[in-house]
């Protein structure tokens, strides 16, 4: 058996990275998938296919809906969804992922610092597993493969 992980949650650090070797080191058989993890590609893509937009709220409209595409498409294809909410940045985005997640059907896993607690009790308990580190979601996964 082989699974496909969608990794939700902010991109601005190597969370991704460090989860994905750890996987490596371990020899679970799972894929990584997730959002566009070049910020800069994300933000421009709308006008990369569609050309130059009027103004920045367009701009952004536009490159939503190409993200939106692939984050769907990649995440109905995913056996499971782990999103990641940190501390430093706002997570809207986590937020709407695990939100489509939990309405896919998708087994999800949270990763959320013990602060956030209150902030994420909803989500929280919708979700199949709430740990606190990446290392702990990658020893859920493994546990699967026992």
């Amino acid at each position: 058996m082989k699974l496909t992980v969608y990794l939700a949650g902010q991109i601005h650090d190597n969370w991704r990275d460090e989860l994905k070797q750890h996987a490596k080191e371990q020899n679970l058989p799972i894929d990584f998938v997730g959002p566009m993890e070049n910020h800069d590609r994300s933000d421009n893509i709308g006008e990369e296919i569609l050309g130059k937009q009027p103004n920045a709220i367009l701009k952004d409209e536009a490159a939503s809906s190409f993200n939106n595409f692939r984050t769907t498409i990649l995440m109905s294809k995913a056996d499971v969804v782990i999103a990641l909410f940190g501390e430093k940045y706002k997570q809207w985005n986590t937020a709407m992922d695990a939100s489509a997640a939990i309405s896919l059907g998708k087994p999800l896993i949270l990763i959320r610092p013990q602060e956030l607690h209150h902030a994420l009790k909803e989500l929280s308990n919708k979700a199949n597993i709430v740990v606190e580190t990446p290392t702990q979601a990658l020893q859920a996964l493994s546990y699967v493969f026992e």
